[in-house]
């Protein structure tokens, strides 16, 4: 696990911790990652889903359907950007993050410790970001339950709406798909079970950064 030591003056360090936050199409993905930013003290949040290409950059399949759950939908490069600014002086990220995120904190935190939480569906599958996460989490649900959601409970609203046919067409096979590219270049993943209840889940992880967070190195 790679851990970043940002040098601030020769007397003092920042710890950096990156979680990941990936998964399946309304796994609770954004929710998960939401909670935790509220939470821990110094964060930042950045989601994939911000990174779309215009849809006219889009490309349109034989059937119809735009090719949205592909790597090549989204702008890496500039998601990459973002990441790499919060790495090289994650104090100044902050600041500019709550000027135009104004959140405020819950806890107060050390003033050495930052977190960057990084969510999306496709995070695990590009090889330059996915190397830069420490702790890596996927939020997985079954078929019945992903569609239902899609269609029926979901908080989001897709622009476009989804066409008819387009989760078993395009949405459900991609998530197959980039599962198992995904599997196939990470191995240090935690699976979390996105049918138990969202108090679960976020105890579940949040219990497991406090820990990570106590052994990373320059703790007093």
């Amino acid at each position: 696990m790679l851990y970043i030591l940002c040098i601030v003056s020769s007397n003092q360090k920042m710890r950096q911790l990156i979680i990941g936050i990936g998964g399946i199409t309304n796994g609770g993905k954004s929710t998960l990652a939401t909670s935790l930013h509220a939470r821990i003290p110094n964060s930042c949040l950045i989601a994939q889903d911000t990174f779309f290409k215009d849809n006219s950059l889009v490309p349109v399949d034989s059937r119809g359907f735009k090719q949205y759950d592909v790597i090549d939908s989204l702008n890496m490069d500039e998601m990459m950007r973002e990441v790499q600014s919060w790495q090289k002086d994650p104090a100044a990220f902050v600041d500019s993050y709550r000027l135009r995120s104004q959140r405020p904190k819950l806890l107060e935190a050390p003033a050495d410790m930052y977190t960057l939480i990084i969510e999306g569906f496709l995070i695990y599958n590009y090889r330059p970001l996915n190397e830069l996460i420490d702790m890596k989490y996927f939020l997985h649900i079954p078929y019945e339950i992903c569609k239902e959601r899609r269609w029926f409970g979901s908080l989001r609203t897709y622009n476009p709406p989804d066409p008819c046919g387009y989760f078993d067409g395009h949405v459900w096979p991609m998530y197959l798909k980039n599962r198992n590219e995904m599997e196939d270049k990470v191995s240090d993943l935690v699976y979390l079970d996105g049918t138990q209840s969202r108090e679960k889940i976020f105890a579940d992880v949040y219990k497991r950064i406090k820990m990570e967070m106590d052994k990373l190195p320059g703790k007093d």
